[in-house]
């Protein structure tokens, strides 16, 4: 495995454990950021997470699965986002679109459309709260 993969693939399982932000890695890849976390008080055992996912030009999440109990909206905050959900299509959803994902999809594909342009995307995840890790490297 290159040195590159392997670094992107460490910087991708520590980003969606919620730890903090990722690594600032090579352009590759992306930058996550937690911005929200709460239990959700009216249904036991469930919480919600809000990430915020920033893309530089021409860079990609590596190919990943979520939470098998998380449900997740996503919505495209500025530039383009090129995404592939389990068998579903290749779609490019652009700044103020949006898709939901069942729990425990495949992502993979996942990334900035533009060569040139930096990308954002927000990622609400509604989960079981004792599910801590939210996105698993696909190996």
């Amino acid at each position: 495995m290159k040195l590159r993969t392997i670094i992107a693939a460490t910087c991708a399982a520590l980003a969606f454990s919620m730890t903090g932000p990722s690594c600032a890695h090579a352009s590759q890849t992306e930058t996550v950021t937690k911005k929200f976390e709460a239990v959700i008080p009216n249904i036991p055992g469930k919480s919600l997470i809000a990430v915020e996912v920033d893309y530089a030009p021409g860079a990609a999440s590596v190919p990943h699965t979520h939470a098998k109990s998380a449900f997740i909206y996503a919505y495209v905050v500025s530039g383009a986002i090129e995404s592939k959900v389990n068998d579903g299509e290749t779609r490019i959803y652009r700044e103020g679109e949006s898709w939901s994902e069942p729990p425990g999809a495949v992502h993979s594909i996942s990334r900035n459309a533009s060569k040139t342009e930096p990308a954002k995307l927000l990622a609400v995840f509604v989960l079981d709260t004792n599910d801590k890790v939210l996105t698993t490297p696909i190996k």
